[in-house]
């Protein structure tokens, strides 16, 4: 059985093979996991993982798979090397923290496709877990090359696709790899994420909230757009909000603002009809830096300042209106949240979401600065969902249809 509730009717699920669709006994299982997790350097010279998240999150689907008798064949990308083999981005210390975290040995295979990794699957026991080399070392992957999707289609008899942070790229191991095998389905973890994005579109209980901050009004322009007609309210922080506040004649001073989106902005602002709340006061700095004169400004931002921060007026704003919803999404932070002076309006937003939760209201928090901003917080159990796909998540909600999950088995 998986291990989380089950949400919603199989229609949001896309009609998708999962995992426990397939009789795994004996089977040499093709998991497609995504590890791309950072790696720190050790005064030896030797690597080690920094932030195991995204290895404990695929755990429940791997030992799903030994469990039943399968062998499990790990796949995944690491970092960017360009199609070429990159030391520095080996999957190696990987599989040494895989080991740790499953208790079992896992097999670590230095090359991806080829005669080493054919042998090294062909002696791999009943139970046995074993972790094929960065995919992204062959320029395959990223291609889409159909004849490196085959030759990794040849070490498998099943698929499971159990990375969700790439499944908005068609990639060889993502959407190339099931036109070559006969059962391509969803990992308990990739299930998890489509059940509960797919609510929060589909069947979201009401009053509805989006939070939205980060750098760039242009990432999330497809987001604002599919959400409006769906949320009772938008709420704006980051430096996207400077972007609307300056389209709408505000004084932003030196904030950062993308000049070349501000008619946009304006034109999502007039469409939303009220639904998208901005910050009326903001943490204002001279420069910068964390150790910069700061001080709180309500209204128009002065020349030579800049907005850092929502201010404490807006946060019990946007707090009262959490307070109130029933399901929440949020992605982006609403302030420069890696300096403590500038962390205030990002960590009350998480302890407002972790409130509304207690109190029954769905929420999910997705992207990566929202993810760190939720951890450091101490809250990341305290919320309904986090989600591991950064890109993947604010694609999905925009509406768009994702290669990775659409290229696997209906049922």
């Amino acid at each position: 059985m998986p291990a989380f509730p089950t949400l919603l009717n199989p229609s949001i699920l896309m009609a998708k093979l999962t995992l426990d669709d397939l009789d795994l006994r004996g089977k040499r299982v093709l998991i497609r996991v995504d590890f791309n997790v950072p790696l720190k350097e050790n005064e030896d010279g030797s690597r080690e993982v920094a932030d195991d998240t995204r290895i404990r999150a695929a755990l429940p689907t791997i030992r799903a798979v030994l469990e039943r008798g399968g062998k499990a064949i790990l796949m995944s990308h690491l970092g960017r090397p360009k199609g070429k083999p990159d030391p520095g981005l080996s999957l190696a210390p990987v599989a040494k923290h895989l080991e740790r975290l499953l208790g079992r040995p896992v097999v670590f295979v230095p090359e991806t496709v080829g005669e080493r990794a054919r042998a090294a699957v062909a002696r791999l026991p009943e139970g046995g877990v074993l972790l094929l080399e960065n995919t992204r070392f062959n320029p395959g992957e990223k291609a889409n090359d159909p004849d490196f999707a085959r030759a990794l289609a040849s070490l498998g008899d099943v698929y499971v696709n159990d990375a969700f942070g790439t499944a908005h790229r068609a990639h060889a191991s993502t959407e190339g790899i099931t036109h070559f095998v006969r059962q391509a389905a969803m990992g308990y973890l990739l299930q998890r994420e489509v059940e509960y994005l797919g609510r929060v579109l589909e069947n979201p209980d009401h009053p509805f909230t989006a939070v939205l901050g980060g750098a760039k009004v242009s990432d999330k322009i497809g987001v604002i757009e599919n959400l409006l007609d769906r949320v009772e309210h938008l709420l704006v922080g980051g430096a996207m909000s400077y972007t609307f506040l300056k389209a709408l004649g505000r004084g932003v001073g030196a904030s950062r603002v993308e000049d070349d989106k501000l008619d946009v902005a304006r034109a999502l602002f007039e469409k939303a009809g009220g639904k998208i709340k901005l910050p009326f006061d903001h943490v204002a700095a001279t420069a910068f830096d964390n150790d910069a004169p700061h001080h709180v400004v309500t209204g128009d931002i002065p020349d030579g300042e800049m907005g850092l921060d929502v201010g404490p007026a807006t946060v019990a704003t946007y707090r009262s209106i959490l307070l109130k919803s029933r399901t929440i999404v949020w992605n982006g932070p609403m302030g420069v949240f890696e300096m403590p002076n500038y962390a205030r309006g990002t960590f009350a937003v998480a302890e407002a979401l972790a409130e509304a939760t207690k109190q029954g209201a769905l929420t999910i928090v997705g992207g990566g600065d929202s993810v760190a901003a939720i951890n450091q917080s101490g809250y990341e159990k305290a919320v309904s969902h986090v989600s591991t796909g950064g890109g993947a998540m604010l694609e999905f909600l925009e509406g768009k249809t994702l290669p990775g999950i659409a290229a696997l088995t209906d049922v």
